[in-house]
């Protein structure tokens, strides 16, 4: 099956490195654990933080989410709705592969996955979210001060925009991201959870040429960092963009 992931990056997916699958972990590889560790966590956002002058530490920790959960969702979903595998992307099965500032720029992988156990929409990805997202989430909360829903809302956007993504994927069937579509549709998990990842982004019609049609359901606080400022599909500049395009219509039609 190591073959069988490999010919997944093309398409939408051309641009990334598969995984590696080593049943040995390298040399060069940080046990995902590790991430759980409060002082490894602490060290790392510092680490990172270097980028950003030292800047607030909610946003860095935010940012380095960004980049750890796209990789996840890239990877995991395209494992799972285009191959119906499900990756070893629980802490205890996972190593990464950082750089020199932290950042996970891949996955390292004890196997090329399983068939999946489960088809349902929302207990096929128990594994990416019970045995990743959530404990992770929950660190990263601890050691930065964000709120969890901020990491949650980073983890939501990937998921969602690499669902849409891989429906152009040239071995996508069908509906194949329906599925994650029906996960992010959902208000509970299956035992009845509140669901963290319900409807993370959603779409407008934009009222300016230039506006966002795509919309985070809450910010990624980049923002408390002031050389980046908002993101592009921030919920906040959003508002503010909408603001102001009322008020000129107001002032337009009092004039």
């Amino acid at each position: 099956m190591t073959q069988a992931l490999s010919t997944l990056y093309i398409g939408p997916l051309e641009g990334l490195s598969p995984p590696r699958v080593a049943p040995t972990p390298g040399p060069d590889t940080l046990p995902a654990r590790t991430l759980l560790e409060p002082a490894y966590l602490a060290e790392l956002i510092d680490r990172f933080a270097t980028r950003y002058g030292h800047g607030d530490r909610r946003a860095v920790a935010s940012l380095w989410s960004k980049w750890h959960f796209s990789a996840l969702a890239a990877h995991g979903l395209a494992a799972n709705l285009l191959l119906e595998r499900d990756l070893p992307l629980g802490f205890h099965d996972l190593h990464l592969v950082q750089d020199a500032d932290g950042q996970t720029s891949g996955l390292e992988l004890r196997h090329a996955g399983r068939p999946l156990s489960e088809l349902g929409a929302l207990s096929r990805f128990t594994t990416l979210l019970d045995d990743h997202l959530m404990p992770l989430v929950e660190a990263l909360a601890s050691a930065s001060g964000a709120s969890p829903k901020v990491f949650w809302s980073n983890a939501g956007n990937y998921v969602e925009h690499f669902t849409g993504a891989l429906a152009q994927h040239p071995m996508a069937g069908p509906d194949v991201g329906e599925p994650a579509q029906a996960l992010m549709e959902s208000r509970t998990l299956a035992d009845g959870r509140r669901n963290p990842l319900y409807r993370p982004v959603r779409y407008v019609t934009p009222e300016a040429p230039q506006a966002p049609s795509r919309i985070r359901r809450l910010c990624c606080i980049r923002y408390l960092i002031d050389e980046l400022g908002y993101c592009a599909n921030c919920p906040l500049e959003c508002r503010r963009g909408a603001k102001a395009a009322k008020g000129k219509r107001v002032a337009t039609a009092s004039a």
